[in-house]
């Protein structure tokens, strides 16, 4: 059947011509906040680089930095566990230890990490505070002392996040995703809000993608673009997500995530919530918001923030299968987070992340899927019947790809006023590429892969959530430390605007 036979019932017509307009408000409405939060990231960033860029030394804050327990969760990470423990022992940090939770591997990673290390079986205690799957074994290392590694019964992620915290010595933990890089400073630049204020109970910071970079023995010694296009795409969806998403609620104390591969909690608040809830595809999310819950329930003053410093790098999926499994997991476990916890909005003390966050990511960003696909379809359907007016088309047009150009633009402005990792013209123009055919077709599809997965969470298909798997390529990871023996690490990220250009020089470590 084609256009010029395609005949609809008048009631379907008015139906479909009223979806459309709901459609078009939906992206606009959606597209607006997301301009409001990107021009509040703008100032954020300007105020953070002048308080933090050049002449802020965090070397100055060491006697005061609080001992910082790094979690690390793996299963089944062999290929990416050993350099990211290595990128971890050189963080410039002055007290810290790392605890890796192998949860029930059936790969070689629990060996990789004992070979590594020259680890060997500890009779730790072990104070279950938070209940968890039965722990096999504690080792720790004579050779790196501040290295311990925790064998248990597969659990789930979650479940091995609880174990690590049971595990931790110290007042504030860290959790890093075993396939995680940092920089030398990172530690150092997520904790800063902590210092600076003391009713800080969660700090986040931004990831970027790591494919197509270059990292020995645990540095990051080049940084580039993903040579495939899904690793690439992924690039400007993360630089949209964190230097204005987050960014943009976190001076409204309305932060409602703080991603999973990288966050500093106070360890105390954290058991008082009941720890990590192995319900959820989505516990770092969950956890986030059922802090917000909690506290504002007991009336407390407290503050979950974001840094916006480039910190922390991870490996993107680079087949499409990943990425649908990846983006299904996310919407279910957005949808995961919000249900549970939804006494939060609109009370009275809700505060902005009551009152503005919250409704935002239940109906635009939770529910919103439903209503992109409908409008998706609607459209086709209305152009099909030539009932579709150039001018309702236009408006689509404008809403939902010129508007997302927009804001994909934004961030990679934003981008490089802030730290210009990417300073060659040929990066930035293929970056600019990226953001105006991401909304041709990709977008489209990934709205479809988040129905998906919120239909799969009102299925109720839970049980135990897995660890959600993702096929590693690892090609950015090379063996050895770099060439000439010496300990190098990327040139440090220019800052424009800033006196001086650059950040502190740094004489080892991961840059990004």
């Amino acid at each position: 059947m084609n256009a010029a036979t395609l005949t609809l019932p008048p009631g379907v017509v008015d139906a479909l011509e009223w979806l459309q307009w709901v459609f078009f408000a939906y992206f606009i409405v959606i597209n607006l906040t997301y301009l409001a939060l990107n021009y509040i990231a703008m100032f954020g960033i300007v105020r953070h680089m002048h308080e933090h860029g050049t002449k802020f030394m965090w070397n100055n804050f060491r006697a005061y930095q609080p001992p910082v327990s790094i979690v690390v969760p793996a299963y089944n990470e062999e290929r990416t566990i050993v350099s990211s423990v290595r990128s971890l022992l050189r963080l410039g940090y002055p007290n810290f230890e790392i605890v890796v939770v192998n949860d029930g591997s059936t790969d070689n990673t629990l060996a990789e990490v004992i070979k590594a290390f020259s680890l060997v079986e500890f009779p730790e205690a072990y104070r279950k505070r938070i209940k968890t799957r039965d722990v096999n074994k504690v080792y720790a290392s004579p050779a790196y002392p501040n290295v311990r590694l925790v064998d248990k019964v597969n659990g789930g992620k979650a479940d091995a996040l609880n174990a690590g915290i049971n595990c931790a010595r110290y007042p504030l933990f860290c959790v890093v995703d075993a396939d995680c890089i940092l920089q030398q400073d990172s530690l150092a630049r997520v904790v800063q809000p902590f210092l600076e204020d003391s009713t800080t109970v969660a700090a986040g910071g931004v990831i970027r993608v790591v494919n197509g970079c270059q990292v020995k023995d645990g540095f990051l010694t080049r940084v580039d673009l993903p040579k495939k296009v899904l690793p690439l795409v992924q690039t400007v969806e993360y630089l949209r997500a964190f230097l204005f998403g987050r960014l943009g609620w976190s001076p409204m104390n309305a932060l409602l995530i703080i991603s999973g591969a990288f966050g500093v909690f106070y360890k105390e608040r954290v058991i008082a919530a009941g720890g990590y809830h192995g319900d959820t595809v989505g516990e770092d999310m969950e956890l986030v918001v059922r802090l917000h819950k909690q506290l504002r329930e007991e009336k407390r003053d407290y503050r979950i923030t974001f840094v916006p410093d480039p910190i922390c790098w991870t490996e993107a999926p680079e087949d499409m299968g990943s990425l649908c499994r990846q983006r299904m997991r996310w919407q279910q476990g957005l949808a995961e987070s919000l249900l549970p916890n939804w006494r939060l909005m609109f009370r009275r003390n809700g505060g902005a992340v009551g009152w503005i966050a919250f409704p935002f990511m239940l109906f635009f960003e939770c529910i919103g899927p439903v209503i992109e696909v409908l409008g998706y379809v609607s459209m086709i359907i209305l152009g099909l019947a030539g009932v579709l007016s150039p001018e309702a088309f236009f408006v689509f047009l404008f809403a939902s790809v010129g508007l997302g150009v927009l804001l994909s633009t934004n961030a990679l402005v934003l981008e490089e006023l802030s730290f210009h990792l990417y300073p060659r013209p040929g990066q930035q123009f293929k970056l600019f590429l990226v953001a105006i055919f991401e909304n041709f077709g990709y977008r489209q599809l990934t709205s479809v892969w988040r129905l998906m997965g919120l239909m799969r969470w009102v299925m109720r298909l839970r049980g135990r959530p897995t660890w959600g798997r993702m096929n590693r390529n690892a090609s950015w990871q090379h063996e050895g430390k770099p060439e000439g023996g010496a300990e190098e690490s990327v040139p440090a990220p220019h800052v424009a605007g800033i006196s001086g250009g650059q950040w502190p020089p740094r004489s080892s470590g991961v840059a990004d």
